[in-house]
């Protein structure tokens, strides 16, 4: 009567090995690791001979390591002791001023499992320990920028429909707009019907001053507030993008309030690394070139460029003037990635661009074949000064031109910038790859949580599982005896499970996410006190242990399935409404409760079969 057949006892045992199997990373934990990389868009090479500098520095210091990693992107040192870890970081960041010097923790997986596939769980920040970062979009700049734009797609539209303007600028009051000044009424008149036609968010209003004609724009409220949340919105993207880039594991970037965003890093155990990462988010603009090398150097000597055009310093020191007119900002690129000029053979990055970018772009080179164009990189730094004893924080705009190189034809979607190093290529692809925030930020608030701390944090959570898993497997030998110990096999079985598929999912267990498993200890077993003790009443109604135990699990089953359902559904409510841990929480109960029915029903059954089924019985162990 009670039996399974063969292939449910080997479905059983077929889930317990590949679950115990991808399970197993979490036992062999992390090393404490020295990393190494690149800055953005910067001739450095990760190479050997950076392995061998790093390895006779190690040697010079007497620090011991466990073995060093070499990649294209990085070289990772790891250690034996958070000691030696920070021994050699604190040497190395002084040894190669030229590199990205970081701490970080590197899974000790073994390489067989991670052929595989197999990966240890995310811990979230308050296990693992990391940056906290919140930051605040910088409104006004946003809206400043977009101004900009603004003004460079006027000059081009009155230049194609033959309108001559006196000014053009933006307006540095408190409110902002675009200053628009003409010779005679009837250009003004004109020039308002092409700005209504195409430029819906604008509010236009003529002003008059003698015999200057005059057009003031302002973003309509709508339009401001439309550009606030894409701004925020964007920021959020390319933040994600430059973290994952970088390969931060499960990081949380998410927006708070109306202009602000959380920004939290595990693993990552100094500010400093996680404000380069985040420092890297700057944008792009690309602009041709004015006058000759001779020009250059003359406005380099003099201090003073052409109207039409602005000095910039390049890498090297030496100076380049570049058009007022940009062509085409970061924001505007879709994708990036290095590659090798067919013609040269030397190191290039191709860029594909989005199609408001692309049709400028194709205008523009089919007009300038011949001439040069440069990609200039923007950063916006901030300095905090002491002015009569209080700190005062300004923003300061960093321009460099990384690439200057010849346009040798029309191009518009996909093109490709050579004159590249290797290293620098794949930087920039990087950089261009990643996306360029629509607005400057500012960090408002940093918090740091050591790995000590979180080591802690872990300690106390494993022993609130463990007390309470030796509790549940107390109660229930002494309680339901033989049975008890079935519920127990199938309890240890249940943790093994949800471990592998949170390592599966490569889901990030928090101290919420603990308190998920703890409370999936006692709704696992809440299932098989339902049937051990529906068992015992069908045994005290005089019907056979056979009978018992068939209709114990098909009578319980309806209860058990619709008490798991109900938390299921809040679980997943929790997860859909909540955030950051809350979803921890929800992901970890979701997975033990799916688990747990396995366990439960179908493991505990197929080993009561296993022992009590076909057999004649007097009494039951329950």
């Amino acid at each position: 009567m009670n039996h399974y057949p063969l292939w449910k006892y080997i479905l059983i045992g077929v889930v317990v090995f590949i679950c115990g199997l991808y399970a197993l990373p979490n036992l062999f934990g992390e090393d404490p690791a020295v990393q190494i990389s690149p800055p953005y868009a910067r001739d450095t090479q990760v190479d050997d001979g950076l392995r061998d500098s790093v390895e006779n520095k190690l040697k010079e210091l007497g620090l011991n390591y466990s073995r060093i990693e070499l990649s294209p992107e990085r070289l990772l040192v790891r250690f034996h002791s958070t000691d030696q870890q920070l021994k050699a970081y604190t040497a190395l960041a002084e040894a190669f001023p030229n590199y990205v010097v970081a701490q970080n923790l590197a899974s000790a997986t073994p390489s067989w499992l991670t052929a595989l596939g197999a990966q240890p769980m995310y811990l979230g920040l308050d296990l693992r320990g990391g940056v906290h970062f919140l930051m605040e979009v910088d409104m006004k700049t946003a809206v400043q920028q977009d101004e900009e734009r603004y003004i460079n797609d006027f000059r081009t539209v009155f230049r194609e429909n033959g309108l001559r303007y006196r000014g053009l600028n933006r307006l540095t009051t408190p409110q902002g707009g675009i200053s628009i000044s003409f010779a005679d009424a009837d250009t003004r008149s004109e020039a308002r019907k092409l700005i209504a036609k195409d430029y819906s968010e604008l509010a236009i209003a003529e002003l008059e001053d003698g015999e200057n004609f005059q057009l003031r724009l302002n973003f309509t409220e709508q339009a401001l507030q439309e550009n606030r949340k894409q701004a925020v919105e964007q920021n959020i993207t390319t933040l994600r993008n430059r973290v994952n880039e970088l390969g931060v594991a499960e990081p949380i970037i998410q927006r708070q309030g109306e202009d602000r965003i959380v920004v939290q890093l595990p693993g990552v155990q100094d500010t400093a690394r996680a404000k380069e990462i985040l420092g890297a988010t700057a944008t792009l603009e690309f602009r041709l070139t004015e006058g000759s090398a001779q020009d250059w150097a003359e406005a380099e000597q003099t201090g003073r460029a052409p109207l039409n055009a602005r000095l910039y310093q390049r890498r090297d020191g030496s100076a380049v003037l570049l058009k007022r007119s940009v062509i085409v900002t970061g924001d505007q690129i879709n994708d990036a990635a290095a590659t090798i000029d067919q013609r040269s053979g030397s190191p290039a990055t191709v860029v594909r661009l989005g199609s408001k970018g692309a049709s400028r772009m194709l205008d523009i080179t089919r007009e300038n074949v011949g001439k040069p164009m440069a990609v200039v990189f923007i950063e916006y730094k901030m300095e905090t000064k002491i002015i009569n004893g209080k700190e005062v924080k300004t923003r300061n705009k960093v321009e460099e031109v990384i690439n200057v190189a010849t346009i040798q034809e029309a191009f518009g979607r996909n093109f490709q910038i050579t004159g590249l190093t290797s290293s620098e290529a794949h930087n920039l692809s990087l950089l261009l790859r990643a996306g360029a925030l629509k607005a400057p930020m500012e960090i408002i608030e940093e918090r740091t949580i050591g790995p000590s701390l979180g080591q802690e944090n872990i300690n106390q959570g494993l022993i609130s599982v463990l007390v309470g898993f030796l509790a549940v497997m107390v109660f229930m030998g002494l309680r339901y005896r033989v049975f008890g110990l079935f519920a127990n096999v199938a309890l240890l079985l249940n943790m093994v499970i949800l471990v592998a598929l949170l390592s599966l999912l490569q889901a990030t267990l928090t101290l919420p996410g603990i308190a998920g498993i703890v409370l999936t200890l006692g709704m696992a077993v809440d299932a098989n006190v339902l049937i051990f003790e529906r068992i015992r009443e069908e045994l005290a109604n005089g019907n056979s242990p056979q009978a018992s135990i068939t209709s114990g699990y098909a009578r319980a089953f309806t209860t058990i399935f619709d008490s798991n359902l109900t938390t299921l559904i809040a679980a997943v409510m929790l997860f859909g409404f909540g955030t950051g841990p809350i979803k921890g929480f929800a992901i970890t109960l979701s997975l033990g409760i799916l688990s747990s029915m396995f366990t439960a029903i179908m493991v505990t059954r197929a080993m009561v079969n296993y022992m009590y089924g076909n057999r004649r019985l007097q009494s039951l162990p329950v």
